[in-house]
């Protein structure tokens, strides 16, 4: 058993028969009145969010996981198959278990994170940033850089993303994977 003061990102707490994992929370510690915890938490089965909050010293129940480093090997529609680097076993997992499948390219090594009791795959965790290459974007017009312009830009991977208007097809960005933006221009 852990308490409030225990929670982070990434952490998997069972609550409503269910597990979730931490994507969000915040201390708060009024002026008057006792502090809380303000979460929010992902079901790792279904994808769902909620938001939930838990009075200070509240006793929650985690969970103990595993963390594996796993190769993306291909998608077949519904499922995304990962290979772990260590024993090479293979697993497949559905879309939504994934946070931002769109950014998962062929040969990208996530984490995931692995249920030691039933040792069922839990979630997993994409690398901060992605490099990808822009296979289609329109060209920027020149006088249209008043303020931060941007345009859509689709990259090797199938996902849109908004890109500054210098970035041209055939150059590779950086992606935050958290929030999908475009963070760089990658040079060769």
């Amino acid at each position: 058993m852990a308490s409030t003061s225990d929670i982070r990102n990434g952490l998997c707490i069972r609550y409503n028969n269910d597990i979730y994992k931490i994507i969000e929370f915040l201390h708060v510690k009024p002026g008057k009145g006792p502090a809380f915890v303000r979460t929010k938490m992902k079901s790792v089965t279904n994808g769902k969010v909620l938001d939930n909050t838990f009075s200070a010293g509240h006793k929650i129940e985690d969970v103990r996981v595993e963390t594996h480093k796993f190769q993306f090997l291909y998608n077949d529609g519904e499922y995304y198959h990962f290979m772990n680097t260590e024993d090479y076993t293979q697993i497949r997992l559905l879309e939504s278990a994934l946070d931002r499948p769109d950014l998962l390219k062929e040969g990208e090594v996530v984490t995931i994170q692995i249920n030691s009791e039933d040792n069922m795959p839990l979630s997993v965790d994409m690398p901060a940033t992605v490099t990808l290459l822009v296979t289609s974007t329109e060209p920027g017009v020149k006088g249209n850089t008043a303020t931060n312009a941007t345009k859509p830009a689709t990259v090797e991977t199938g996902a849109e993303v908004n890109v500054p208007l210098f970035i041209n097809e055939g150059d590779k960005i950086k992606i935050e994977t958290e929030k999908g933006t475009y963070k760089e221009r990658v040079k060769e």
